[in-house]
């Protein structure tokens, strides 16, 4: 991704992809009304793709890379690119639900971790701190910063809670393409990486796990676990850079609506 260049998007352009990322958030809170004990995962799958096609968009990931589903769902020690399937999903479980939307010329793309059930305490704790990795990366994702900032921010309060903060797995640029320049790690040193400039849109997203930063790809080619087998936790929001404060374009909020009313939100 080094090698492509720098998109720099009108607030014309940026107001039209947010409409997507909105959309990405809409579909994850219809993910969270259904995410429950017993629930498949191609369920929440086909649900999905239903319900973005129904409000005008396409499923961002179907058919990229030669990707065979509309979401990526990862379950507890799986990372990242989690294909849905017959898979069950059980009581104390954790599920890294990634969505992408393309819509008018340009995609969305979010991730929310949602507990399943009753959830251990630490692996609670995990959910918040990467939650919080997000919003300090993210508050870093100002011009004249560069994407070394980003990461250092993640990576510093990811391991001052004793956390491992994943290398082989970056964010990323976003616009007409899901993936643009530049790729923004969840580690590095401050003042290090590419330049921001206004105009930049950046998808932000920690993946953070319990115990190692060791991951490894199962047979599948797709789905990434954690080497030592513990839980991992994923959030992902789009941003504008924009001078002094980032320009949030995702939303959790709808997400979060439903889990209240469930009693199922992470801190609540």
């Amino acid at each position: 991704m080094g090698s492509k260049p720098l998109v720099h998007l009108s607030d014309d352009e940026i107001a039209v992809l947010k409409e997507s990322s909105l959309l990405v958030g809409k579909t994850l809170a219809e993910v969270a009304k259904r995410i429950a004990p017993g629930i498949t995962t191609g369920e929440l799958d086909r649900m999905a793709e239903e319900f973005i096609r129904d409000s005008g968009g396409v499923p961002g990931f179907k058919g990229l890379y030669g990707c065979p589903s509309t979401l990526l769902i990862s379950v507890n020690e799986e990372v990242v690119h989690g294909l849905p399937g017959d898979r069950v999903l059980r009581d104390g479980d954790v599920a890294s639900v990634d969505c992408g939307v393309l819509m008018n010329g340009f995609y969305g793309d979010s991730a929310y971790t949602f507990m399943v059930g009753e959830v251990a305490e630490p692996v609670k704790r995990l959910l918040r701190v990467t939650q919080e990795c997000l919003q300090k990366g993210m508050e870093a994702a100002v011009e004249n910063n560069r994407t070394g900032d980003i990461g250092n921010a993640v990576q510093q309060h990811a391991e001052s809670h004793g956390y491992g903060v994943v290398r082989e797995l970056v964010g990323h640029g976003v616009g007409r393409k899901l993936h643009e320049a530049p790729e923004v790690p969840n580690y590095g040193r401050r003042g290090h990486g590419v330049k921001l400039r206004t105009g930049m849109v950046l998808a932000i997203e920690p993946m953070i796990n319990m115990g190692v930063k060791e991951v490894k790809q199962l047979a599948d080619g797709w789905t990434v676990v954690t080497r030592d087998g513990k839980p991992s936790a994923h959030y992902e929001h789009n941003v504008a850079v924009r001078p002094g404060k980032a320009e949030v374009l995702s939303t959790f909020s709808y997400i979060e609506d439903v889990l209240k009313k469930k009693g199922e939100l992470v801190g609540a």
